[in-house]
């Protein structure tokens, strides 16, 4: 679904709003001698000047206050953010600065140095506890990656939420050389969730991310248990709500192809619960005007930042998408 197919006053009940975007690259104007930064600088290949930086930061800034309709996004999955100076500038100097958003983030091992991160608004979100969880591949040692997030908070209703929010390994090299690596994340990913599914009872899980994998591959359907048919969902399992959206619309656009690389899924429970509820309604993805264009085959595409070294002066190679929780007081 899209945005303008949806809005919070559709529901008539109260929404919490997750959200997540790919922020294409959003680095500080520093060189980092210990990560491969040097082409988003000032003297680098990109030509990464502060004017281009402030755009798109503004740009990204307004993308995710809009994301929220008339109140701002509750919580909020990021990934390709380079440090705590980039997360300062999207939440305090652009037009994100009076909407009260709080962050965590912490700088991963991945050799360009991007990682993920999470924005939330501290009077709807509590974060009890959060952990980044390292990825080591025992098949390819050396190989450095981003690691995953994880977040347990309270939700206004007294419900809690346990989040995580993805960056999977790239498609570089071919889906059929690269897809090990992210069937390996996914399991990971999955022993995160049978680990929590045995320790509480009935757990609130979303999950999402940029996972660089469509929702009927083989990393999300097999190695991390995603259901995708509703006719099939049982008790205990994961629900991987964007799979009615792939091949209508997409969250990616390459080569004039879109495809649903971003994702959300939740655990089985938070199906029809009458505190605490989604569905596959109530998921969509954000086309505002300003994040598309057309190439020169008059396809819609993304408004990306760079193409290569080519600044191309828009915001992000990917399109945000959200997710309601809908939410009420009533006792199960």
């Amino acid at each position: 679904m899209r945005f303008a197919d949806m809005q919070r006053d559709d529901h008539n009940e109260k929404v919490f709003r997750i959200g997540f975007y790919n922020l294409e690259n959003l680095f500080d104007l520093e060189d980092d001698s210990l990560t491969r930064d040097e082409s988003f600088t000032p003297e680098g290949s990109n030509r990464y000047t502060f004017s281009r930086y402030d755009k798109k930061k503004n740009g990204l800034g307004r993308t995710i206050l809009s994301l929220g309709g008339w109140q701002p996004v509750e919580l909020m999955g990021i990934c390709e953010v380079e440090s705590k100076w980039a997360m300062d500038g999207l939440t305090k100097y652009s037009p994100l600065k009076n909407a009260g958003y709080e962050y965590i983030h912490e700088d991963s091992p991945d050799r360009r140095g991007i990682d993920v991160a999470c924005l939330y608004q501290p009077d709807r979100f509590e974060p009890i506890l959060y952990k980044y969880f390292r990825i080591n591949f025992p098949f390819d040692p050396d190989r450095r990656t981003r690691d995953m997030l994880y977040v347990k908070g309270k939700i206004p209703n007294g419900d809690t939420l346990h989040f995580f929010v993805n960056h999977w390994p790239s498609r570089y090299g071919g889906q059929f050389v690269s897809e090990p690596s992210r069937a390996y994340v996914a399991s990971f990913l999955r022993q995160k969730v049978d680990s929590l599914q045995d320790r509480f009872d009935n757990p609130f899980i979303v999950i999402t991310g940029d996972l660089n994998d469509e929702p009927d591959d083989l990393s999300l359907t097999e190695s991390l248990r995603a259901v995708n048919d509703i006719e099939k969902v049982q008790p205990g399992d994961l629900v991987n709500l964007m799979y009615p959206i792939k091949n209508k619309f997409g969250t990616h656009s390459f080569a004039g192809e879109w495809g649903v690389l971003d994702q959300f899924i939740v655990s089985e429970n938070l199906l029809g619960n009458e505190r605490t509820r989604t569905s596959f309604e109530f998921v969509g993805i954000f086309d505002a005007p300003w994040l598309l264009k057309e190439n020169a085959a008059g396809n819609s595409v993304t408004n990306r930042t760079y193409q290569g070294p080519a600044y191309k002066g828009g915001y992000s190679d990917h399109l945000p998408i959200f997710l309601d929780l809908v939410i009420s007081e009533k006792t199960p």
